[in-house]
């Protein structure tokens, strides 16, 4: 039975320089010795931009997934071919192919650590259960966002996002190092004790499913005219209900929210986002249950490769 093979990939922005820092200097050591330990492929995601110091050259490599994109070969777009070179490279077809991906990330926003699951995969959801279990993170479950789309991992059999936060951009900061790498060693351990059938599952998962975003309001010209409102800011994970004071104008008009029931705020004023008119993602807190068949998926899924 081979050990499974794990694609690493750091600076997939290439303003989030404490992923690719990980990767360079750190060393994966098994904490049991009688586990057969895990193969790992490490790769800088977006090269080009980690050198310029940008998020990316032309457009996000991670929205260059989509497969309309990479079939469209008259684009002359940096990350949709450097998109089509880790797939060749590390896809499940590639020349050095891996099924499961770790998309290591950081924000700017108050996240702490946590994992972005993308869609209803029993394997996403089991490994994300299994670190979940171990560490306590959260979990943000986005889908059904057609203007978010052609995410990396989604490419593979099997991958989740990691994602640390508060950084600023382009900032080496030892927390984010130490909490990234955390969440790294305890993943691949997970995964390895998948092998000898030591994996431990929850009973439930908690995740906070995408309900969608807001923007700044704006004027006719796309400027935005107020702020986010002072008691919002850093407030990730924190739930909101109806009369949650939310945008704050010059004239110190508020906006505040006017929905029925609680929601739960997430990436609240990520740098990056600026661009795509999100001010912050709502998502609905649910626990479901742990399905024995995630489970079966992943141990058959593991032990395949």
């Amino acid at each position: 039975m081979n050990s499974p093979k794990v694609l690493l990939v750091g600076g997939t922005h290439g303003n989030e320089i404490n992923a690719p820092w990980v990767l360079d200097n750190w060393t994966y050591k098994p904490s049991l010795q009688d586990q057969s330990t895990v193969r790992l492929v490490k790769v800088l995601g977006n090269p080009a931009a980690y050198k310029a110091g940008k998020r990316y050259l032309d457009r996000d490599l991670n929205r260059s997934f989509r497969k309309d994109l990479l079939s469209d070969y008259s684009s002359k777009d940096y990350e949709v071919g450097r998109a089509r070179e880790l797939l060749r490279g590390f896809g499940e077809g590639g020349l050095n192919p891996c099924k499961l991906v770790l998309d290591l990330h950081s924000t700017t926003s108050s996240m702490g650590s946590c994992l972005v699951v993308y869609g209803r995969r029993p394997c996403d959801l089991a490994l994300a259960a299994l670190i979940q279990f171990r560490l306590g993170v959260n979990i943000y479950l986005h889908e059904g966002d057609f203007s978010q789309q052609g995410f990396l991992v989604e490419s593979w059999p099997c991958g989740l996002v990691v994602e640390v936060g508060p950084v600023p951009q382009n900032l080496l900061e030892i927390s984010i190092v130490r909490k990234t790498s955390l969440i790294l060693e305890a993943a691949l351990e997970e995964i390895s004790k998948v092998l000898v059938e030591k994996d431990i599952y929850p009973k439930s998962i908690v995740v906070h499913r995408h309900l969608g975003s807001l923007d700044l309001p704006r004027d006719d010209e796309g400027r935005p005219i107020a702020c986010l409102h002072p008691e919002l800011q850093n407030q990730d994970w924190s739930p909101i209900k109806r009369g949650t004071p939310m945008f704050l104008y010059p004239n110190g008009e508020v906006d505040r929210f006017d929905e029925k029931g609680y929601v739960v705020p997430v990436f609240i004023n990520e740098a990056a986002y600026a661009e795509k008119r999100i001010s912050m993602s709502l998502t609905k807190r649910e626990v479901w249950p742990f399905e024995k068949q995630w489970k079966e998926d992943f141990r058959s899924f593991v032990r395949s490769q």
